[in-house]
């Protein structure tokens, strides 16, 4: 059986609410996009809507062009 370990008197054991980071980058790119969430969402969605808008209208140019 191992002995079981004294704690020194002047040392508290508290838990860390915040424990560090692994890497102060990461943590650093995680504010940014928690910053830009919103804007990085609707660049996204705009993106899509030209994206689908364009096949559309180049569909229909094809669709045209290639009909008897």
């Amino acid at each position: 059986m191992l002995p079981q370990r004294e704690e020194h008197p002047t040392v508290k054991n508290k838990p860390n609410p915040h424990p560090p980071d692994e890497n102060k980058q990461t943590d650093q790119l995680r504010q940014w996009f928690a910053r830009r969430r919103h804007i990085i969402a609707a660049n996204v969605l705009r993106g899509a809507c030209y994206g689908i808008g364009t096949g559309a209208v180049g569909f229909g140019f094809w669709w045209i062009e290639h009909r008897p």
